[in-house]
């Protein structure tokens, strides 16, 4: 079975479930929260590939959908949705996803709490999680602020996003391996459990391949993204689990389980930066080898499996190797956004 029909099948799994909206139901396509915007930002990315009219189509009824029964209250995580709007908003001109757009921006710029050094705080459903920054804003938050800023003609959300990227790298970046910390609380200043956590780590090996593109190449923060994403991808290739090709849910703890999730987030990462010319063959090699790992977790029926679920800040590294093992809609979005970087990079 090639790509397009893996891709196909991984899909279909996740439109077929069904649930009833609660913030906790991490597979269903009911729901407004990261898992569900992580599904529509590979979808976007495969349309902006394909062209695939039934693609769009679909992206249209789920936003459209939403919107006509109300959506959530925002935070960090119910953000995530608004950046595959972003790229819905270019394809159709639909005036209502444009005002959502700047509606939503306006409220990350001036309604969002900060931590000390005006970091995103990472409020969620169910937590303030005062003054902590997590690696999953990075992803869930700042690259929709970016593109909010170029769809809406305004360049100090943008001036805010690249901010952010270097805030976060400042604080949640390990220079003695290349990994990334899970979180960094200013009270007490420290890093909780100190994890190199891999799907938080695969958040910024996503984003910052992505965000880097969307950057003028002369711009000093392009500059200091790439540079801080080559040194973690250099780190990512030298830990993968060479047998499987997956990564394990503590990178540096090969007594930690292997993780489909992260796996699939660093493969896009890895194989993006290679079809950019930003890494060198090894990141290739790896990439090919964490494709077919990926691969083999799906079943018959298109399920994604070896995800971990949602994870929220661990105190230890007992916490993180607990986590149970279910099927979720970020474990299906991030095979699919994977898969559709697969078909390009053949391409």
């Amino acid at each position: 079975m090639n790509e397009k029909a893996m891709a196909d099948l991984v899909l279909n799994r996740l439109k077929q479930s069904q649930g009833d909206g609660d913030v906790h139901d991490h597979l269903s396509l009911v729901t407004w929260e990261w898992p569900q915007g992580v599904a529509m930002y590979a979808m976007a990315q495969l349309y902006a590939a394909t062209g695939d009219a039934a693609v769009l189509s679909e992206m249209r009824e789920w936003y459209d959908g939403h919107i006509a029964r109300g959506l959530p209250e925002r935070n960090i995580n119910t953000t995530a949705p608004m950046l595959g709007m972003t790229f819905l908003w270019e394809a159709v001109r639909d005036e209502r996803y444009l005002r959502l757009i700047r509606e939503w921006a306006e409220w990350v710029m001036h309604g969002l709490p900060r931590t000390q050094e005006g970091g995103f705080q990472h409020i969620t459903s169910d937590d303030l999680n005062e003054e902590q920054m997590w690696d999953d804003t990075l992803f869930m938050t700042v690259l929709f602020l970016f593109r909010a800023g170029v769809v809406c003609g305004e360049e100090s959300w943008k001036r805010e996003a690249r901010y952010q990227f270097l805030l976060h790298i400042k604080y949640l970046h390990e220079a003695r391996n290349g990994l990334w910390y899970h979180g960094w609380c200013f009270q007490g200043r420290h890093h909780f459990g100190e994890a190199f956590w891999a799907r938080g780590n695969s958040w910024f090996t996503a984003g910052a391949v992505d965000f880097a593109s969307w950057l003028e190449e002369n711009d000093p923060v392009r500059r200091i993204v790439l540079e801080t994403y080559r040194e973690q991808c250099e780190a990512l290739v030298r830990l993968q689990d060479m047998e499987t090709g997956l990564w394990h849910t503590l990178l540096d703890h090969e007594d930690s389980y292997l993780e489909t999730s992260a796996s699939a987030a660093i493969a896009y990462g890895l194989l993006k930066g290679v079809r950019l010319g930003l890494l060198k063959e090894e990141a290739a090699v790896a990439a090919r080898r964490a494709v077919q790992g990926v691969i083999s977790q799906i079943a018959e029926d298109g399920t994604v499996q070896g995800v971990s679920y949602g994870t929220p800040m661990g105190m230890n590294l007992d916490f993180y190797r607990n986590i149970p093992i279910q099927p979720t809609a970020y474990g299906q979005g991030l095979t699919f956004l994977m898969l559709a970087e697969a078909m390009q990079a053949k391409a």
